[in-house]
Formats: C-alpha cells, sequence, structure tokens
C-alpha cells in the first residue's frame, strides 16, 4: 500500500525525479520548495515520511527537521536527508536534529526506494 511522503528540496528538477519515483512505486507525494514552505504540510494530515534537502533557502533542512519534531503528530515519522553533503560533522547534526536516515545525491532511484522500505512500516 502505497505511503504518503512529502519531499523538501528547493532543485524543482530534484523535486520531480523524487516524486517520479516515489509515485511510479504507489506513493502520494506531497512537495515543498524550502522549509518554510513545508510547514504548511505539517497540518495535521498523515505524514508517512518526510524527505528532505540540507541547503535550502529560507529555511534548511537541519532547521525545518528541528521544527518538524517540535510537532506532536510528527515526532517519530521518519525524516531522510536527501543531500549532496557527505560530512560526519554534518551528519551528526542532522541525526542530532531528528534525521532517520542519509541518502547521498545523485541517487539511484532503486535505493532510494530500499532507503523507504526501511524507514517507512
Amino acid at each position: 500500500m502505497g505511503k504518503n511522503i512529502l519531499i523538501v528540496d528547493d532543485s524543482e528538477s530534484i523535486r520531480e525525479v523524487v516524486s517520479f519515483t516515489l509515485e511510479n512505486a504507489g506513493h502520494e507525494v506531497e512537495k515543498g520548495v524550502d522549509g518554510q514552505d513545508a510547514l504548511k504540510y505539517l497540518d495535521g494530515r498523515k505524514l508517512d515520511l518526510i524527505i528532505t534537502d540540507l541547503h535550502m533557502p529560507n529555511m534548511d533542512g537541519i532547521e525545518f527537521i528541528k521544527n518538524v519534531r517540535q510537532k506532536e503528530d510528527y515526532k517519530f515519522v521518519p525524516i531522510l536527508f536527501l543531500t549532496t553533503e557527505s560530512q560526519a560533522a554534518k551528519k551528526q547534526e542532522a541525526k542530532d536534529a531528528g534525521a532517520t536516515g542519509w541518502i547521498i545525491k545523485p541517487f539511484v532511484p532503486e535505493k532510494l526506494l530500499a532507503a523507504i522500505n526501511k524507514v517507512v512500516r
């Protein structure tokens, strides 16, 4: 059964590739252009997973994750970071903020789907 997934990335091409991959796998997708924009989706709707970029204008991925984790309805929603960043310090900062996992861009669709299957029940 498909899951409800929120994608947050300032790159339209990344949002489109990720949503195409997810929709073809049977998932429902919402899209935010940055962390600030994506907050509007945290309105009580059911989200099974959030995939967010790190580097975005207005509100970066780490600030966005901190915001998500402060909301009762979304405290335990898995969050995957999809980013070009591979530094251990950034990974730790994301984990400390509440990220569940990490996917490096460019991603392979099969690996993205496998990562989703690991974190979403």
